[in-house]
């Protein structure tokens, strides 16, 4: 016979656990145990870095707005004023 024609599989490999894109069943678990992992770890970074600091700044403008309301009403009227000049442009 000749090398052609004989095929020796190697000792922990086999054509029938693996996928059509050529990762194993192992490989495929893993793979997406990590991207599970990573956007958990993205939902609690956008929570953390994103969120609680909007309602933060929020939370900081209505007090000031409450404290001082002639002064947050001229900023607002001067942002609408500038808002509104922009958007006819």
């Amino acid at each position: 016979m000749n090398e052609a024609t004989t095929h020796q599989s190697t000792p922990g490999t086999s054509s029938s656990n693996s996928n059509p894109n050529g990762l194993s069943d192992q490989a495929r678990d893993t793979a997406d145990r990590v991207a599970n992992g990573a956007v958990e770890f993205g939902k609690d970074a956008a929570q953390q870095y994103v969120k609680e600091p909007a309602q933060d700044l929020f939370g900081l403008a209505k007090a000031y707005a409450k404290d001082h309301p002639d002064v947050a009403a001229c900023w607002a009227f001067g942002l609408g004023v500038v808002v509104g000049w922009k958007l006819r442009s």
